[in-house]
């Protein structure tokens, strides 16, 4: 895994990612071009902090090859709500926002967060988020913005807002690659790909306002699409770094929510994931938990079950996706450093 966690100006970071503690210490050198620093920008909600950390340093570490040795180093947005444990925690191991201001990165990754306003520019983050897309235009090779980054980002910088669903888009769907953009080569022409989201973009806006859609779904919209300007803007409205377990999880939560009455519909299940013998213990767990709503029937849910059968068929193609992302980091570190040494 030729991936070193920032830890020297903030012992302890990535707190969630100590189980993938490197096998050897990796070294960075500043001078080379295929050791590139990438910021990590985690607006995920308290519960998911750690197991968003694990995530992205996991899948990182597998897209590093070839002898690309990535620094990841963490920040999170100061106006996210939080409980005071996630405030506790966020301050102790991630970098404050103003740090970033006069850091030098080669590439940046914002994850989306749970919405709370059906308008985005109601959010309590929102300025903080939008005065960071524009830093990150100006100051990085490439930024990937995820899931509902990707709505304030789509939003802000070409007014198109995203459309609400009828109900959740969960699941996972097989997607089309349609573009052979240099992030998608070598990809599978077929691949599945997670997405949990609430509001989806409209294609044509999309493509009217000059992004190129990568890889896209009938059944769930625009997957990946891209948008060049001074940086290459990566977006995706599925979730490439979900573990094989992840939905597994939302789905638990969701339902517990129903149980103890924070919303009132019983959630649909994820598409395409879950095999018959669990999606049987479900629907029974749905059938009783709707005549008789107590959070108690929460043990009843087929954890066990689920486990053993779920399986990660995304993160092959997710690597490889990745794996082209930091070729390109490299690859623009080098042709600036070129461009610095001759003075241009």
């Amino acid at each position: 895994m030729p991936i070193c966690l920032d830890r020297a100006s903030r012992p302890g970071v990535f707190a969630g990612a100590d189980g993938l503690s490197e096998n050897a210490p990796v070294e960075f050198h500043e001078s080379d071009p295929n050791c590139i620093t990438i910021g990590l920008i985690n607006n995920m909600p308290d519960p998911a902090l750690q197991a968003t950390e694990r995530q992205f340093v996991a899948l990182l570490g597998a897209a590093a090859a070839d002898g690309i040795v990535v620094r990841l180093k963490p920040y999170a947005l100061p106006d996210v709500p939080r409980t005071e444990w996630g405030r506790d925690y966020v301050s102790r191991f991630y970098s404050r926002l103003d740090d970033l201001w006069d850091s030098h990165l080669e590439g940046l990754i914002v994850t989306g967060t749970e919405p709370r306003s059906p308008n985005l520019r109601d959010e309590p983050y929102w300025d903080s988020l939008i005065r960071l897309l524009e830093w990150a235009e100006d100051n990085t090779h490439s930024t990937v913005w995820s899931c509902l980054a990707t709505h304030a980002a789509l939003l802000h910088l070409d007014g198109i807002d995203r459309r609400p669903l009828d109900d959740k888009r969960f699941g996972v769907f097989e997607c089309m690659r349609i573009d052979d953009h240099h992030l998608t080569a070598g990809a599978p022409a077929r691949l599945r790909m997670p997405h949990s989201r609430w509001n989806d973009i409209p294609e044509d806006a999309l493509r009217a306002c000059g992004y190129g859609v990568l890889t896209r779904s009938d059944a769930a919209g625009a997957d990946a699409f891209v948008k060049e300007g001074k940086s290459l803007f990566v977006f995706f409205q599925g979730h490439p770094e979900y573990e094989a377990h992840t939905l597994m999880l939302e789905y638990r939560r969701d339902i517990k929510r129903f149980l103890t009455r924070e919303r009132e519909t019983y959630p649909s299940m994820p598409q395409g994931y879950f095999d018959e013998a669990t999606t049987a213990a479900l629907t029974a767990l749905r059938a009783r938990a709707q005549t008789d709503r107590r959070e108690e029937l929460l043990a009843d849910f087929p954890t066990a079950l689920a486990t053993a059968t779920v399986t990660n068929t995304w993160r092959s193609t997710a690597t490889h996706v990745y794996r082209n992302w930091l070729s390109y980091l490299c690859a623009q570190k080098a042709r600036r450093a070129g461009k610095d040494r001759h003075g241009v």
